[in-house]
């Protein structure tokens, strides 16, 4: 007979943790943020530019999406097929990312065909091929992926619940990836000025390996070989409007045995100084299986398979969302549970045993997660993007195992707005919406989507 465990076991001694040094230069007219690994016999080169989904146009959403994947359709010099033999042949392939404040391109190859990588790399963001029939169909299969997507339960709660919070006059009141709309409308043109526009900058070359035998300079000239310019500077932080009343959104799915939950509210930028006491108390609040929300909506009530609560920031703007599903009957219920469970943690703060269990989890997290030189090409990332110092990430998990529990439940106190939280859901509104209005939460409308 297999014995059941009653008592959670204590958590381990964290693994040693070593950020490694890290390295500036200006080459060419642009920057390489380097970090050494001494020994390793695989690096990894990323391009990074300031053309992520807040440099998009109204109207345009998703662009920078589409030409991403429009990248591998072939350059200048060699046809698509062409290009990934070259590619296959170091043992790689080209990796491409979109957020909202950057575009990254980024090749792993043994140390010895870094430069080779790189120049591949340079090829595909400077000087891609862009043949109009090409765009199209990359377009094509993108609106149609978009349509399938959107087809399921969530992203149009994710859509309305962004819009709410920010406003569809602004880039990030519409989603990152835009919608199944806005991409089947973009255009070949639409697609190559946003090449012209945004890739023409040198950007930053983010460098992990053996810098012993990594030639910086010459990475960088051919990196930024045919940049031209600097982008504009993206601005400052966006103001955080906060609300004084909740609202209840319906997204109507008509039929649907289950509710989609995305509830959440305006937050600071990512760089904000209180990001590490903030993220704890999200952890203490649902950001781990033993967190309170999940404690209470699955282990208590029953009422979902899981429920999670998570600050999301960028360069000039966050928001702090909460999401779950739970079957349509406890729609009710489960929302006054979820908003409760965020105004006390908002007006009692967090305790020494639930932060105990948050830092030492976030902090074995970023020393397991730290491990491989594509970990350490996003930290630096991070680092660049968000104008942090070179010692940020050699001191974070220090910051996060000192965290107090005065300073994460001051940062709750200051964070959390219950008061103004929005409340979307995406169910059946005939059967919900009379349960909604009864539960004095806010007032109820039905999203027009």
């Amino acid at each position: 007979m297999t014995e059941l465990v009653a008592q959670r076991p204590e958590p381990g001694t964290p693994r040693p943790y070593r950020f490694p040094t890290v390295v500036r230069r200006t080459v060419a007219g642009g920057s390489i943020v380097a970090a050494d690994l001494p020994g390793h016999n695989l690096a990894v080169a990323s391009l990074l530019l300031d053309a992520g989904g807040g440099r998009e146009s109204l109207g345009v959403e998703g662009v920078a999406e589409v030409l991403a994947k429009a990248l591998e359709e072939g350059t200048t010099a060699r046809s698509a097929a062409d290009y990934a033999v070259a590619l296959e042949s170091l043992g790689t392939d080209l990796s491409l990312s979109v957020d909202w404040d950057s575009f990254a391109a980024t090749v792993q190859v043994p140390v010895a065909a870094l430069p080779a990588a790189v120049d591949l790399l340079a090829e595909a963001v400077r000087r891609p091929r862009l043949d109009p029939a090409d765009v199209e169909r990359v377009r094509d299969d993108e609106a149609e992926s978009l349509r399938l997507y959107w087809a399921n339960p969530g992203p149009r709660a994710d859509a309305v619940l962004r819009a709410d919070l920010f406003g569809n006059e602004v880039r990030h009141g519409r989603p990152l990836s835009g919608d199944p709309r806005s991409v089947a409308a973009l255009s070949v043109d639409d697609v190559v000025s946003f090449h012209r526009a945004w890739f023409a900058a040198p950007g930053t070359l983010l460098v992990v390996g053996d810098l012993s035998r990594i030639d910086l300079d010459a990475l960088g000239r051919s990196a930024f070989a045919g940049a031209t310019e600097a982008a504009p500077l993206a601005g400052d932080p966006f103001p955080v409007a906060a609300r004084s009343a909740r609202r209840i959104v319906l997204v109507d799915r008509p039929g649907s045995v289950q509710s989609t939950l995305r509830l959440g509210h305006p937050a600071p930028h990512r760089s904000h100084p209180d990001y590490v006491p903030m993220t704890l108390g999200a952890i203490v609040l649902g950001g781990a299986f033993t967190s309170r929300l999940n404690h209470l909506l699955r282990e208590v009530r029953g009422y979902t398979y899981g429920i999670r609560s998570e600050y999301g920031l960028s360069r000039r703007f966050g928001r702090f969302v909460v999401s779950a599903g739970v079957q349509t009957a406890v729609t009710a219920p489960a929302l006054v549970d979820a908003v409760g469970e965020i105004a006390r943690t908002q007006a009692e703060g967090v305790t020494e045993p639930e932060l105990a269990v948050a830092r030492d989890w976030r902090a074995g997290q970023l020393s397991v997660g730290l491990q491989t030189p594509r970990a350490y090409a996003s930290a630096l990332s991070t680092l660049v993007v968000h104008d942090l110092p070179d010692d940020y990430h050699a001191r974070l998990r220090e910051s996060l195992l000192h965290a107090t529990v005065d300073e994460v439940s001051a940062a709750t106190a200051a964070h959390l707005n219950p008061d103004g939280i929005t409340l979307v859901i995406e169910g059946d509104a005939a059967v919900i919406r009379s349960e909604l209005e009864a539960t004095g939460l806010g007032d109820v409308v039905v999203a027009a989507v």
